[in-house]
């Protein structure tokens, strides 16, 4: 059958914004500018506003807004990073490209962040940051986390790369540790039309110290300061975003809308697990993740049905080959595993009609209905 409902229309967004973002595309060509340069500048500026903090620097992924972080912190060979054992596999690539040790930890199943507890448990004298995702768009606890990490003397750095909007007691994510990364991949809440990042803090050193990370080590054109890296976020992609952050939380608005239908409409199927949202977090929903034992039966159903799901993530970053030389195997994060084995993300997204949704609302209660 063919989907009626996609998991995401990532067309709609310039459909509905089309002539500003023509009309910024037309101003970075006829510019004769195509790398840094004023549109970077203001979209930092802008962002970092959003955020609520004093320094944004633009980069081109979310992967290299980690790297850079920890390289810019020192955090490197030797080190260990706490990471959450259930995330993208990015969170952990950002720690190993540093020449640093992550060491994973399980999270709540509740919330499916990482539980503080366990993140006590797990620190060391070799431990040097915390790295917390908001996974799915709600924020940690961070305030948990801070309290942990001053302790302890460690950096506290947030993986927002979902939570673009997502508050934490009225805070940003983003403005909660000692310096954040997002992404900007065309599918995040703040989409760019490409790949794009972008690192934020209040510690001015950080955030220099990163701008000449990401252009070779450089400051000043063939003069170069340290072993960089070439990550820049392009003035094409800042141009596009500066328009898309304009309508950043109408979009998240609509977002929430859907996951309260949502919550409404699926309570009490036999099976399923529905998010959890404590009183603390206010999510701007980039995911809407539910679980069931059955789960690929269920996503089986559900595309039979015409509604597109996806799985995020089928594989813990400890059972990913690319991690094979840790020596983790099956068992280690039965948790994350769980999730990992039971996660079925469901659409949602600014542009999702309220009708679609409801079609989302009777194919999965007939799916649940019937897988018992």
């Amino acid at each position: 059958m063919s989907v009626e409902v996609p998991f995401l229309n990532l067309l709609a967004p310039y459909q509905e914004l089309k002539a500003e973002l023509d009309a910024a595309f037309l101003r970075v060509m006829e510019s004769g500018w195509y790398i840094m340069g004023g549109e970077l500048e203001t979209f930092e500026r802008e962002f970092a506003a959003y955020v609520g903090v004093k320094h944004c620097c633009g980069v081109a992924n979310g992967l290299d807004a980690l790297h850079l972080i920890l390289r810019a912190y020192g955090i490197g060979e030797g080190a260990e990073v706490i990471v959450p054992a259930n995330t993208y596999i990015a969170t952990w690539l950002a720690v190993t490209h540093a020449g640093a040790k992550p060491v994973p930890v399980e999270p709540r199943l509740d919330t499916y962040n990482i539980d503080v507890e366990r993140v006590s448990a797990a620190i060391t004298p070799r431990t040097r940051a915390i790295l917390a995702v908001h996974l799915y768009g709600q924020s940690a606890q961070m305030e948990e986390l801070a309290t942990l990490a001053n302790r302890h003397g460690l950096k506290l750095i947030e993986d927002a790369a979902q939570a673009h909007g997502a508050t934490y007691r009225g805070r940003a994510a983003g403005s909660l540790g000692d310096a954040a990364g997002f992404s900007f991949y065309p599918g995040k809440n703040l989409g760019a039309l490409g790949d794009g990042g972008a690192v934020v803090s209040d510690d001015a050193e950080l955030v220099d110290r990163v701008r000449v990370l990401r252009n070779y080590g450089s400051r000043v054109k063939y003069h170069n300061e340290v072993m960089g890296f070439n990550s820049r976020l392009d003035p094409l992609q800042a141009a596009f975003l500066q328009v898309k952050l304009k309508r950043l939380d109408a979009w998240n608005g609509a977002r929430r809308k859907i996951a309260a239908f949502y919550l409404k409409q699926l309570r009490d199927l036999p099976g399923m697990t529905l998010p959890f949202v404590p009183e603390w977090a206010e999510p701007c929903w980039h995911i809407f993740l539910v679980r069931h034992s059955r789960r690929d039966a269920l996503q089986n159903m559900l595309k039979a049905a015409g509604i597109g799901t996806l799985i995020h993530y089928p594989v813990a970053p400890h059972l990913s080959p690319a991690y094979a030389h840790l020596g983790f195997k099956r068992g280690d994060f039965p948790l994350s595993e769980e999730i990992a084995d039971t996660a079925l993300s469901l659409p949602i997204g600014p542009h999702l009609k309220l009708a679609e949704a409801g079609r989302v609302v009777e194919a999965v209660t007939a799916a649940a209905r019937d897988l018992g």
